[in-house]
């Protein structure tokens, strides 16, 4: 059984070589492989992935030419992968890759096809933007009561799948709707759904946080769209 990692990049020149790093510490005995996407970069982003590349034939580059948004980036990430699991993570090391285990088991132990992260409960998080946590709330509440789901954290950045209950979802979200779009596709779908707490480093808009208000609100759109017009 293989892991699939996939990691949508946009100018995180920082960060890569320490959250690469960490994706290859994690500890699991799954063979993995790795699919870095960068969306047209700005910064060194490249130039460093092109290194890494070179050096660990497990890491798999692809870039896209012009800037689309972390939807489009997962959605070639996962074209590209040819794990049995497929597991996102993001590049800004928010999410650490130690709580892989706890992420895997319930698809390991045949007990789920989904699994969400959940930030809030159990796991250490870092306290920051109170506005944020209550947008999350607000989205997520609003997810569950048109889906019928219970989840505790929609936009959470963890999302590991089954490879083959994943690629017949058909994700269309360039940006950040991604999030609702995966949450409310995998209830349509009626996959088996579990949560586990994970550890969470947010990090301030001075550190590169790059998620705003206006994304709050093309989630709330989102969320309309992919339940009722999809």
């Amino acid at each position: 059984m293989m892991l699939s990692i996939v990691m949508p990049v946009y100018n995180e020149e920082r960060t890569l070589g320490e959250i690469i790093e960490r994706v290859r510490r994690s500890p699991i005995t799954l063979a993995r492989e790795l699919i870095v996407v960068d969306d047209a970069s700005k910064d060194r982003t490249m130039e460093v992935l092109k290194k890494i590349a070179a050096e660990y034939p497990e890491v798999h580059v692809f870039a896209h030419e012009r800037n689309q948004g972390k939807g489009a980036a997962i959605r070639t990430a996962i074209s590209k992968a040819r794990g049995d699991i497929i597991l996102i993570q993001d590049a800004d090391l928010e999410y650490d890759p130690r709580d892989y285990p706890l992420l895997l088991e319930p698809i390991l132990e045949d007990q789920a096809d989904v699994v969400f992260g959940n930030r809030f409960h159990g796991g250490p998080h870092r306290v920051l933007y109170f506005w944020h946590y209550a947008a999350n709330r607000m989205l997520t509440l609003i997810t569950n009561l048109l889906t019928g789901l219970n989840l505790s954290d929609m936009e959470v950045g963890y999302k590991v799948f089954r490879a083959e209950a994943l690629k017949r979802l058909t994700l269309t979200s360039d940006r950040f709707g991604i999030e609702p779009e995966i949450a409310i596709k995998v209830a349509r779908a009626r996959c088996r759904i579990y949560e586990v707490p994970i550890r969470y480093y947010g990090r301030t808009y001075e550190e590169g946080k790059k998620i705003t208000w206006k994304d709050g609100v093309a989630a709330l759109f989102h969320i309309f769209r992919y339940r009722f017009l999809h």
